[in-house]
């Protein structure tokens, strides 16, 4: 079983999120990153950026695969973790911590509602057979 952190809110697309203020940190789950195998590779939007949720807002690149990544809420990108590009491994080792990708400036709080809680992301994760 994937760690699941109990204070962040989920998406179906395996992304993280920790609302703070208005703002959002988000990236990919301890499960996607599994899935994916080693990062080798990872794009970002720049600061300033619009993103919506539900849309790509950038790539990540893996061994295995190259996948979109899903904003889980709306806003403009406040801050881009530039490190990854430098150490995309960093989402492998440490992906609720130093491998978050973007910072967002929330356009409408209220879509939080639709994410999803840890308990209802490991139930999706659980019937995914893992």
């Amino acid at each position: 079983m994937s760690n699941v952190p109990a204070d962040l809110k989920y998406t179906k697309e395996h992304e993280w999120a920790k609302i703070e203020g208005g703002q959002a940190r988000v990236g990919i789950t301890a499960f996607a990153q599994e899935q994916l195998g080693d990062v080798v590779f990872v794009e970002l939007p720049k600061v300033g950026a619009r993103v919506t949720g539900a849309k790509s807002f950038g790539v990540v690149e893996s061994v295995k695969a190259v996948s979109d990544l899903f904003a889980p809420l709306s806003g403009e990108v406040v801050e881009v973790n530039v490190e990854l590009t430098k150490q995309p491994e960093t989402v492998n080792s440490d992906p609720y911590g130093r491998g978050w990708m973007i910072v967002v400036k929330l356009s409408n709080p209220a879509e939080a509602d639709g994410l999803l809680s840890a308990e209802a992301y490991e139930q999706l994760i659980a019937a995914a057979g893992h």
